[in-house]
């Protein structure tokens, strides 16, 4: 079953939210040949001052 996880900023709408878990289902049922129901898309999102890369903020 995959557990897919995806980190964001918040401020996507939900049918933003909605479109891209379909993708990302398609993909993984495609690539992984697994059925659409066994796939699990959770979204992560963090406030962008949480953000950091080379520990400078995002």
């Amino acid at each position: 079953m995959p557990l897919i996880i995806v980190s964001m900023f918040p401020g996507r709408t939900p049918e933003q939210k909605d479109e891209f878990a379909k993708a990302i289902t398609n993909a993984a049922v495609q690539i992984l040949n697994t059925k659409s129901e066994h796939v699990i898309v959770v979204f992560d999102e963090k406030p962008k001052e949480n953000w950091f890369q080379s520990g400078r903020p995002l």
